[in-house]
């Protein structure tokens, strides 16, 4: 229960799957639903991100900034993936390598984050979120 000293976190959530229907956006809802009394869920839109390129800081995407303070602004962050070829999303990658450039500006620094993810596969997506754990 929230107490007036405790107040709600907010929390970015980052889904890796961009596409309509997706089970881990629908995962992640669910978990919002659950703890709305503890913690505020803001999700993140990635799928507007351009593939990341060095040389786009030159005059940065306005989807880029707004990643980058919408991370800041959160207390932590939960990821959530799908297992693609064994690994995590590309999507989640790209979101990785945008919000932590340019050179000393990583916006994910200090954050705490989790990791949850689901897939109809025998082992879900264990796999996917053991390589999102190397980042």
């Amino acid at each position: 229960m929230n107490t007036p000293g405790n107040s709600i976190k907010n929390v970015a959530v980052v889904v890796g799957s961009l596409r309509r229907g997706s089970i881990n956006r629908k995962f992640a809802e669910s978990i919002g639903k659950l703890a709305a009394d503890r913690l505020r869920f803001h999700f993140i839109e990635i799928g507007d991100l351009p593939l990341y390129n060095d040389d786009l800081w030159e005059s940065p995407p306005q989807s880029v900034l707004r990643l980058k303070r919408e991370i800041e602004a959160a207390d932590g962050i939960v990821f959530v993936t799908p297992e693609y070829n064994r690994s995590f999303s590309p999507a989640i990658k790209n979101a990785i390598d945008r919000a932590s450039r340019p050179k000393g500006q990583n916006s994910w620094e200090a954050k705490p984050a989790a990791i949850i993810g689901a897939s109809p596969g025998t082992i879900g997506a264990a796999v996917g979120q053991n390589a999102l754990r190397q980042w």
